[in-house]
């Protein structure tokens, strides 16, 4: 497998040697037909059909005639829940049965991830941490080590306090790392199983922790489970009932 090698720093923003990142995950060309097909269907796929219009037959009133058909000098009408009354039903709205659904095949889904995760890495927005070092639930830990982080070269901004300004992924979560990174507005914390394209293009900086850990979960995404099949008994062959004989009696 081919690799290549990038900086690996600690959380004072110091180096700690160097890592082998997957060719096949980190240094990817960028596909831009790929990743907009599984961002645009991961997030119509995460739409609300909340919307829901209600029709002529669905508004309350309008059983009774407003008034006579003729004589009145007034345009003919039959029901106030006419779409042309006030509070009557609307026509053509949006209906709650609508589907958004669209259907993204798995392979599809962790390549975009890999293409997105190799532009990132290309234009020097993914920083590798060897580990958080976080041993209490401390949310001032966490924020001391994202301002370790701001020393690196580069990566002046990565502690600015903007919306989606850095997502940090580590190969699990705790409860020591989740709580320390829950109050921390511009950070977001996530496992590497549950990570996708559109958390790694929605965030400026990645975070990586533990790399090498992250790096066997994210190659795993790509490998197909082989579907065993039980193979069935063969059945055992029918035992031969001998037959009885039938003797009469004599009378």
């Amino acid at each position: 497998m081919e690799t290549i090698s990038t900086k690996l720093y600690t959380v004072k923003g110091k180096e700690a040697g160097s890592v082998s990142l997957p060719s096949d995950i980190w240094n990817l060309p960028w596909n831009a037909d790929l990743v907009h097909q599984v961002v645009t269907g991961m997030q119509s796929n995460a739409r609300a059909t909340t919307a829901n219009a209600k029709g002529r037959g669905e508004v309350s009133g309008g059983g009774k005639k407003p008034w006579r058909q003729k004589g009145t000098g007034r345009a003919r009408h039959g029901s106030t829940r006419s779409p042309i009354w006030i509070g009557g039903g609307t026509t053509h709205g949006p209906l709650a049965d609508k589907n958004y659904d669209k259907k993204i095949n798995k392979k599809m889904r962790a390549k975009a991830l890999f293409v997105a995760l190799s532009a990132k890495l290309r234009d020097n927005q993914v920083l590798f941490v060897d580990s958080l070092g976080l041993d209490a639930i401390k949310t001032k830990d966490a924020q001391n080590a994202l301002n370790g982080l701001a020393t690196i070269s580069g990566f002046e901004t990565l502690n600015t306090k903007k919306h989606n300004n850095i997502f940090v992924i580590v190969p699990g979560k705790t409860e020591t790392i989740s709580k320390s990174f829950r109050n921390i507005a511009h950070a977001t914390l996530e496992d590497v199983r549950n990570i996708n394209p559109v958390d790694i293009m929605n965030y400026r900086y990645i975070v990586v922790a533990n790399p090498e850990d992250v790096n066997i979960s994210l190659a795993s995404k790509m490998n197909k489970t082989p579907n065993v099949s039980k193979a069935k008994a063969p059945k055992a062959p029918a035992k031969k009932v001998a037959a009885k004989k039938v003797t009469k009696k004599a009378k």
